[in-house]
């Protein structure tokens, strides 16, 4: 394990990759994930899909997750006076020995000689096409979830954004008390989310006999990498919840959490079964990011009977600027009470945003009485079904915008942004209406057959339309209930077929419904690599806009950066550096574009690369450089370019 690192240290690996972090944090390493230059910080310099290091060649499809470590029950262990307590640096060495949770024989194979300070890797779980390789971020101090503030969630988020391209989701280890909050906030927080963040604690330590722990993080490391969910959800007692629709409901169950107003995104059984029907999707073409600035002057107000008038003043007095009421049932208050509701009248005419949440555990506020209805004529805004936590969080993250104005602020905190609210009844979905005609006609009629139906139908109509370029076609098929996420027998979606197909429309419309760019097919493509295979630019760069980035082995872009200088393809060139890579990777020779256009006699190409290359004297594994390759070739005018005798 590395040590622990403040302000900005520079560490070392084995493999001689040098990793800087920014913020304080106890880090094992990751295989190439980081690259960063010694002299710079991680956002001004990262170069993308480098790599370095001896590794084993493997055919077994891998992804990586980054796990943080905040604290909480989870990670205690036992001191030496045999009580629980958090102990630093302890979980990542204790796991390396915890067989169900590392496989030490395969970090071996991967990793070579490096592997005690390697990633950890978790078993092969049966069914699962990924190998799930993570590596933990252990927070100094380790913090008990009660002591958690804004500034521990907007450093949650801002690590996240970090090292967002480097990981195929996240897994964030946190104590139950808080940990409501805690996912509410990040919901927000991580604006455009296209990957999986999963928050999950435990009521039991994970290294005890009788343990949650090694369920619920197994599960949640499972899912982040094996599932592509741009949603914060909460993993928890065998549950998949959407982290702002949940709170705590016990203080010793191991099923401590429940989503009162929403039902779960997915359950773990003896297999995973996600309801993608239920995932809220970015429908914006824009990249992630995070937005930190939460303002604090927010707080709950709990209705109760003979509340005085002096507990409203001191509540409501500036500089408090939201309030989440908590009223009676369907979001009632006292209308009898007329010093209360002037009160309120006097905060919401000073600009104080007043959210109306119901104290009860189900349901939604309502204006069905009139004591409900005078705080609607008051000024204060309905919360419809959302959490206190939600609620609260959500003012938090809406007030910090200082870009809007008062009247957006509150039209934002009436609106559902992450999925949080329930705000009316859209017209029922029959889900099954199409299925069910061909399931008739096919004599079918067991919901484990219609589920396979669907999932067979759907992809495969959904293809069609995309090659028409036929997009009301796309939108009856959703409206029937096809998930335009939905993936056929090879793991491609609707977006892979379209960005093949060059269909610029079609996949700006999938995008706004919120088709993720980040599904990987069987072969381990995305659609942005779809793109490169056609040198479709446009394309490529809405992708890019909408948090695209290129995956995949670092040395095999290399291969195909060398295969498109060698033929002489200008385009593919192009379109790879559009996509972001480094044109100075090189291929699991040692050879860069620029020794195989030096080869084969292409200047044009030369003449595009050398400005990406800082040192001419970079050699393949048989020590030749572009210009050796030049000269053995007599490529005579690329011979003077390189040695800088014609100018580019």
């Amino acid at each position: 394990m590395l040590p622990s690192t403040t302000n900005g240290t520079v560490v070392t690996e084995p493999s001689g990759i040098q990793i800087k972090f920014a913020s304080q944090s106890s880090m094992t390493s990751l295989d190439n994930a980081i690259p960063a230059s010694p002299t710079k910080s991680i956002s001004s310099s990262l170069k993308r899909n480098t790599s370095d290091g001896n590794l084993m060649t493997t055919e077994i499809k891998e992804a990586r997750v980054r796990v943080i470590y905040t604290g909480g029950t989870i990670g205690m262990m036992r001191n030496e006076r045999n009580v629980l307590a958090p102990i630093p640096n302890a979980l990542v060495k204790r796991i390396r020995k915890y067989p169900n949770m590392h496989d030490q024989e395969y970090a071996e194979k991967r990793f070579g000689n490096a592997a005690s300070m390697a990633p950890l890797v978790l078993p092969h779980v049966q069914g699962e096409l990924r190998r799930v390789i993570y590596q933990i971020t252990e927070y100094v101090p380790i913090l008990d979830s009660s002591n958690m503030t804004m500034q521990d969630w907007a450093r949650i988020a801002k690590d996240i954004h970090q090292s967002y391209e480097f990981f195929d989701g996240f897994v964030v280890l946190h104590g139950t008390d808080t940990l409501s909050y805690t996912a509410s906030a990040l919901s927000f927080m991580l604006e455009n989310l296209g990957k999986t963040v999963i928050i999950t604690g435990s009521q039991i330590p994970i290294f005890e006999t009788r343990t949650d722990g090694k369920d619920n993080f197994t599960s949640a490391l499972i899912i982040a990498g094996n599932y592509v969910l741009p949603e914060v959800c909460v993993f928890f007692g065998n549950k998949l919840f959407r982290g702002n629709r949940t709170v705590k409901i016990s203080s010793n169950a191991l099923d401590a959490f429940e989503s009162p107003n929403s039902p779960p995104l997915g359950r773990i059984g003896v297999s995973v079964d996600i309801d993608y029907r239920l995932i809220f999707r970015p429908c914006s073409v824009s990249r992630f990011t995070v937005h930190s600035e939460l303002d604090e002057n927010v707080g709950i107000l709990r209705i109760f009977p003979s509340i005085s008038r002096s507990t409203f003043q001191a509540f409501l007095s500036p500089p408090l600027k939201g309030v989440v009421l908590q009223s009676f049932g369907s979001g009632n208050v006292p209308s009898n009470r007329q010093d209360i509701l002037d009160e309120l009248k006097i905060a919401a005419d000073r600009g104080v945003i007043i959210i109306n949440c119901t104290q009860c555990a189900k349901g939604s506020v309502a204006e069905i009485y009139d004591t409900g209805k005078v705080l609607f004529d008051l000024g204060v805004l309905p919360g419809f079904d959302m959490t206190p936590e939600a609620a609260l969080t959500k003012l938090s993250y809406v007030l910090g915008k200082a870009e809007w104005s008062l009247e957006e602020k509150k039209q934002m905190m009436q609106s559902n942004l992450r999925g949080e609210l329930t705000s009316a009844s859209g017209p029922k979905m029959e889900e099954f209406d199409l299925v069910d005609a061909v399931a008739r006609s096919l004599h079918l009629s067991s919901p484990q057959d219609l589920g396979q139906l669907g999932a067979t139908l759907f992809p495969a109509m959904l293809n069609s339309a995309v090659i028409a370029g036929d997009i009301p076609k796309i939108n009856n098929l959703k409206s029937y209930g096809a998930d335009l996420s939905g993936t056929n027998q090879d793991h491609r979606t609707a977006l892979h077929l379209a960005c093949h197909e060059g269909k610029i429309g079609i996949v700006n419309h999938l995008l706004l419904n919120g088709v993720s760019v980040h599904i990987r097919d069987r072969y381990d493509r995305t659609p942005l690599h779809e793109a490169i295979t056609t040198d479709n630019h446009e394309i490529i760069q809405l992708l890019i806009n909408c948090g695209a980035h290129l995956t995949g082995s670092s040395r095999g872009i290399g291969e195909q950066l060398c295969a498109a200088a060698a033929r002489g393809s200008m385009k593919r060139l192009k379109s790879y550096q559009l996509a972001g890579a480094d044109l100075t990777q090189p291929d699991p020779s040692g050879r860069t574009a620029l020794h195989l256009a030096a080869l084969h006699g292409h200047e044009d190409i030369v003449r595009f690369l050398l400005p990406f290359h800082e040192n001419l004297e970079e050699t393949d594994l048989l020590g030749h450089t572009a210009l050796d390759y030049a000269t053995r070739a007599e490529q005579n005018n690329i011979v003077k370019i390189l040695n800088g005798d014609i100018l580019n």
